[in-house]
């Protein structure tokens, strides 16, 4: 597998100068939108409160982050001016208002936002989230794999990583409905595993997998377990390519414990968000301690991991796609300007 320049430049742009992603994500927007519009008793959160809590996120845990995920309604508009050049940009594409069905759940792009929109801004990677079942209708995982695809061929177009997340998610008629963004109870590790597999083709355009643990977080032990390893283990080699773990909610313990066996498997970091904030956020509004908090406990946590993915991931450029002589892009000789095109 090769990759075109622009390609390549954001991959190391998300990553640290050794090829581990260390990236945190703000760009939650019912998890942090709901607290605080309970919080008011009203039934929309205040925009000025949501995107200071996410340019507060910005300023206290950028430091520990490679890079950070961002969104278009409060994190970019407030706190773009916050973020440091330093740091990976990505920002999100899909609407957190997915529309229900009852074959399954159909994602969407946010309104007034594209792939070409975050290249212009100067994106370094585009992330989406597809909630996926591998057992729904297949008119519902047509309909959903078309999505993704578009979006990989659209990033392809603007020569920009495709940073792609999938979630299993309740099915009408399964025991525990819920649409909030955490991991689903119950959830099978085949239909995880599956999952991926779906997606797993080259003409989706992912350049990085972004999967939540095959086995639900509570029950992935601190240590080696035989059984939770082998499901990593799967779940790597299915990806085919470089991945991260997200949270979906975990705690800290669990978290860490997740990191532990996906590492093992060959993860080359994580993209997470509640795992290292939530403790903070539930001090909303009082500001000054929510910033105490993120910058001691959220920051200390961030170290934890950061040594964790340190010791123990392997770096995206040394993944076996790329081949013994690892990530390089083509053209690299002095056809480059030549054969490299433009985005008509």
């Amino acid at each position: 597998m090769q990759l075109s320049a622009g390609k390549l430049w954001g991959m190391r742009r998300m990553a640290d100068a050794r090829g581990r992603f260390k990236m945190t994500a703000v760009d939650q927007r019912p998890p942090i939108k709901g607290p605080i519009a309970r919080h008011h008793g009203v039934d929309e959160a205040p925009w000025e409160d949501v995107a200071r809590f996410k340019t507060l996120l910005i300023e206290t845990l950028q430091g520990q982050s490679s890079a950070m995920l961002l969104d278009p309604h409060y994190a970019i508009p407030m706190g773009l001016d916050r973020f440091s050049p330093s740091k990976g940009l990505i920002v999100t594409l899909e609407d957190s208002l997915f529309e229900e069905t009852e074959d399954g759940r159909l994602s969407s792009e946010i309104d007034d936002w594209s792939v070409a929109k975050i290249k212009r801004m100067g994106g370094d990677a585009v992330k989406v989230l597809t909630w996926y079942r591998p057992d729904a209708p297949e008119s519902n995982r047509q309909a959903q794999k078309d999505f993704t695809k578009r979006i990989g061929e659209a990033c392809q177009r603007y020569d920009i990583p495709f940073l792609f997340e999938l979630l299993v998610y309740p099915l009408t008629g399964d025991a525990h409905q819920t649409t909030d963004y955490v991991e689903m109870t119950g959830k099978r590790t085949d239909h995880v595993l599956q999952s991926v597999a779906d997606f797993a083709a080259p003409d989706f355009g992912i350049d990085v997998f972004k999967l939540e643990s095959p086995v639900s977080a509570k029950d992935v032990p601190a240590e080696e377990d035989r059984i939770v390893q082998a499901a990593f283990d799967e779940m790597g080699r299915l990806a085919g390519r470089p991945w991260v773990m997200l949270s979906a909610g975990a705690g800290k313990s669990e978290f860490r414990n997740i990191l532990a066996h996906a590492y093992r498997a060959g993860a080359s970091g994580y993209l997470a968000g509640r795992a290292i904030w939530l403790e903070p956020f539930g001090l909303y509004p009082d500001w000054d301690a929510m910033r105490h908090g993120l910058e001691t406990g959220s920051a200390d946590y961030m170290r934890e991991l950061n040594a964790l993915t340190d010791s123990a991931a392997t770096p995206w450029h040394s993944h076996a796609v790329f081949g013994p002589d690892g990530a390089r892009f083509s053209p690299s000789d002095s056809s480059f300007r030549h054969q490299y095109g433009d985005f008509g």
